[in-house]
């Protein structure tokens, strides 16, 4: 199977280079900058992308890689700090900028260069740097400037290497999905022939092989990625799998109810089903954590608990199936990347767990690539596009402690912001039909990818009832998204927005505030810890 590798060099944008990269149909991975040449030769890549980094390549202590790598005769694209890795490497000069570069900057492109086919010669990138190439190593010549950064760009045709200081992957560099297929079509030679049928085909056939007559406990929160993960494995191994539902009291209003009766002996899935009501125990072990990190670790060590003992009852249980994708492995760190924050499933496991193996089936993939995964395995609509939800619930939804009467609060609060948003975008659907000037759109231009109510530790006083209080704000979230790595803020209707504040307050006892979050991603992510 024709594959890119994409190698680590501490940067945020890393998972993000892989999604554009399957966005052309070609099968990608992310592995850290430690792989060594034999193994880069092994899997017989057809192209190989550096990523960016915090890093400064003529720093000692700064992750580099020797010049072999481009002596492979596999062609290589360098971003950011790949592109000065390529240039310091190969006898180019980098040096710290006169002038710091950071968003949205002016870019112009030599419109002959390779990697620039059909490219406008003028339009945005995305810059995040204070180093340069001052100078090109010996071979390559110059195929883009910015007013800052004489070298935006650099080539050489002939050995196959490209680099870029900018960041082509990230959605604000306009002509940077163009400039990606450059690279994986007409530099690699890539066909494109990666589809999802051919991943749920194959995964279900590794999946068997794998776990032969093991037993196997899936970790199923009715989330799309769990969902998936536990579809996936019925088909694999069908009534070897016993899934096990932990309500710890951290979900949403209703939820516990609703994912038992889509999973439950009623439900639609001949699932062998254990629903187990933690909540207090989640609650005690909870009380008096305030710092995201640990919350994250209690909930993730607590939910292993859980399923050991549930294994106990069970017998031998071989192994512990997690809906982990991509990005919550790189948001837990991978390779030289930081860690944003730790994931339940990923970064919060404990030393030891009693079973002989975690499988992750969909640890590969991204959230848009997991819900055509569900849509190939039959799995209904309304469940695959069900807004998505962190495996901690609002243990991370909740700054600060947290209590039974906060959980209270913003399991209302967030009832009420996506009934409205529902009702909206309802209506809004319902006009169209009647023949409004908005014909061939399916949902309004305004409806977030994800949004949800939390609820923030800032208490503030008000007025209500001639009457003085000191109560919660909570804080409306919305965003679109394609990826999850990259966000931007939905422009919800203002109009929309005053209804759901005044209700929440008016219903919502112990708030009299509501705040709406206008943070992309980045800088901020999309849940609030």
């Amino acid at each position: 199977m024709e594959n890119i590798l994409v190698m680590d060099f501490g940067g945020q944008y890393n998972q993000l280079i892989a999604r554009r990269v399957r966005e052309c149909n070609v099968y990608c991975e992310v592995h850290p900058n430690l792989i060594s040449i034999e193994e880069i030769r092994s899997m017989d890549p057809k192209g190989i992308i550096l990523t960016g980094g915090p890093g400064s390549v003529f720093k000692e202590d700064s992750p580099t890689y020797s010049k072999e790598l481009f002596e492979l005769g596999i062609p290589v694209l360098g971003i950011c700090y790949g592109a000065q890795l390529m240039a310091h490497r190969l006898g180019g000069r980098v040096e710290t900028a006169p002038v710091s570069e950071y968003g949205k900057t002016p870019l112009r492109v030599r419109p002959d260069a390779r990697l620039f086919k059909e490219v406008r010669e003028s339009s945005i990138s995305w810059m995040s740097h204070t180093d340069y190439i001052a100078s090109l190593p010996e071979g390559f010549v110059n195929s883009a400037e910015t007013e800052h950064c004489p070298n935006a760009a650099m080539e050489n045709p002939a050995k196959g290497l490209y680099a870029v200081q900018f960041h082509p992957e990230v959605v604000h560099t306009e002509e940077g999905m163009k400039i990606l297929r450059n690279f994986v079509y007409d530099i690699c030679g890539c066909e494109g022939k990666w589809r999802m049928d051919s991943f749920v085909e194959k995964s279900i056939a590794e999946l068997r092989e794998k776990i032969g007559s093991g037993r196997v406990l899936c970790a199923l929160s009715g989330g799309v990625d769990s969902s998936v993960a536990a579809v996936l494995l019925s088909k694999a191994i069908g009534e070897q799998l016993t899934c096990v539902f932990v309500d710890h009291g951290l979900l949403r209003k209703n939820e516990g109810d609703e994912v038992e009766a889509v999973f439950g002996p009623e439900g639609p899935y001949k699932l062998n089903f254990i629903r187990v009501n933690a909540a207090e125990h989640f609650y005690e072990r909870l009380k008096g954590v305030t710092e995201p990190e640990q919350k994250r670790k209690i909930i993730g060590e607590e939910f292993i608990r859980v399923f050991e003992a549930e294994a106990r009852k069970l017998g031998q249980v071989d192994f512990l199936v997690q809906g982990t994708i991509y990005p919550d492995v790189i948001e837990s760190g991978l390779g030289n990347s930081a860690t944003i924050k730790s994931h339940h499933n990923v970064g919060g496991l404990p030393e030891h767990v009693d079973f002989k193996e975690i499988v992750e089936p969909l640890r590969m993939l991204f959230k848009d690539e997991v819900r055509s995964a569900g849509l190939k395995l039959g799995i209904p609509e309304h469940l695959v596009f069900r807004q998505p939800f962190p495996g901690p619930g609002l243990g991370i939804r909740i700054i600060g402690e947290v209590t039974p009467e906060k959980i209270k609060i913003v399991q209302e609060a967030d009832a009420i912001y996506r009934e409205e948003i529902a009702a909206a975008a309802g209506e809004w659907r319902k006009a169209q039909s009647a023949g409004s000037n908005t014909a061939g759109v399916s949902n309004p231009p305004w409806l977030p990818s994800q949004y949800f109510a939390a609820l923030t530790n800032m208490r503030s006083v008000g007025v209500m009832g001639d009457g003085r209080t000191y109560d919660y704000a909570v804080a409306l979230r919305a965003v679109n998204t394609t990826d999850f790595m990259t966000a931007d803020v939905s422009a919800i209707p203002f109009e929309l927005l005053t209804h759901i504040a005044d209700r929440i307050v008016a219903e919502v006892r112990g708030v009299n505030r509501v705040l709406y979050d206008l943070t992309s991603k980045p800088p901020g992510t999309i849940e609030m810890e």
